[in-house]
């Protein structure tokens, strides 16, 4: 894919961004504009796509400092150290060994290899990763859960068994390049090394291939899988399912799944790293005299002692009764705010208490010494 924009633009963050930025923004980005996400947006697949080059240049040190130096020119075909402003051999020496001949030079230039490395057939490639997201409650949380996901991702091919060719055929070794995957072509003393366009560096070709897979030894297929979600997950915690992504190229391994974890609201908790906060309203009596009320938990049902004197805005702790650590041993708290009620439409016998309680209280003293101001 061709790079046509800033990447420090396409994920959003600084030049001096550090890598947790980069990986935060990238991760980010990516959720948002999935193409599992967006169903049939073109529009979010290229930005998908976009936003995967830019994380796999920028993620990488060595490949983050050309960028920085040389800008898009430096992942061109054909940068040379010297740049694209300089002589491209600027900064090699054809006598210190690192170079037999010209055409070790031309093989880095065209082939991508470097001084002392030979190139290489194209061989198996891991599969591509898949990632999705699930919802859970808090109460899916606090005790962990098991979610059954319906799953759309390349497999092996029934047909042919992942080989790509026709049942009773095989691959053949390519008569362009004899099976070493590159063509030599000369102009006087130039030797130019080129990757086989006919196999395209495989150095074999299907000559008949699978009519189910049209030679791709891959078939898309629908799966349920049962993942679990450990208790304690958060927003966009990644649970990770080996081998479950699609499959590998030419024999490569499968890709993973990625399950990223999205925490629903509550209509009554709320959640703060591991506590669980939550406002429990109490009468004026059991706040005046203290009581032992009955209170929800995310687990059932606890007990809230009110101290005698208590005072609207309170926060009152229950220990134990919040989220389990996702990494470590033990869970948080629940944090009880008291939330004192004002009685309304009392009846004319209420009224009369709160008077003679009003008699006996400071306040009444109070009201009875500011009357001489």
């Amino acid at each position: 894919m061709a790079i046509n924009k800033d990447l420090y633009e396409i994920l959003g963050v600084e030049k001096t961004a550090t890598p947790d930025d980069i990986k935060k923004a990238y991760r980010r980005l990516a959720r948002k504009f999935h193409p599992d996400v967006n169903p049939g947006d073109k529009t979010s697949e290229e930005k998908f796509k976009e936003i995967g080059m830019a994380y796999e240049i920028l993620s990488d040190p060595e490949k983050r400092k050309r960028y920085d130096t040389l800008g898009a020119a430096a992942f061109q075909q054909g940068a040379g150290a010297g740049g694209p402003t300089g002589s491209p051999f600027e900064g090699f020496d054809f006598s210190s060994g690192g170079f037999t001949d010209l055409n070790d030079l031309f093989e880095m230039f065209f082939s991508g290899t470097g001084p002392g490395q030979t190139s290489r057939r194209e061989g198996p490639m891991r599969g591509a990763d898949i990632q999705v997201i699930v919802d859970v409650t808090l109460e899916e949380v606090v005790k962990g859960t098991n979610k059954t996901i319906t799953l759309q991702h390349a497999v092996p091919c029934s047909y042919c068994g992942g080989s790509g060719v026709k049942t009773g055929s095989s691959l053949q070794t390519c008569p362009t390049c004899q099976g070493s995957g590159r063509v030599m072509s000369s102009s006087g003393f130039l030797r130019v090394t080129q990757t086989c366009t006919q196999c395209g560096g495989r150095g074999q070709i299907n000559p008949n291939p699978c009519p189910s897979c049209a030679g791709t030894g891959k078939e898309r297929r629908e799966e349920k899988l049962t993942v679990k979600i450990p208790a304690g997950v958060t927003n966009n915690s990644r649970i990770r399912v080996a081998g479950k992504g699609d499959n590998g190229e030419m024999g490569g391994p499968p890709g993973d799944l990625y399950v990223y974890t999205r925490v629903l609201d509550h209509p009554f908790f709320k959640r703060i790293e591991d506590n669980i906060f939550c406002e429990i309203p109490v009468t004026f009596p059991e706040a005046a005299l203290g009581a032992s009320i009955e209170v929800p938990t995310i687990t059932g049902k606890g007990r809230l002692r009110i101290a005698a004197g208590t005072q609207s805005g309170q926060q009152i702790r229950i220990k134990g009764k919040g989220i389990p650590h996702l990494r470590g041993w033990g869970q948080g708290d629940q944090i009880c705010e008291v939330v004192v009620q004002t009685p309304t439409n009392i009846s004319l016998k209420e009224k009369e208490l709160l008077e003679e309680l009003a008699r006996h209280s400071k306040g009444e003293k109070l009201r009875e010494h500011l009357k001489y101001y």
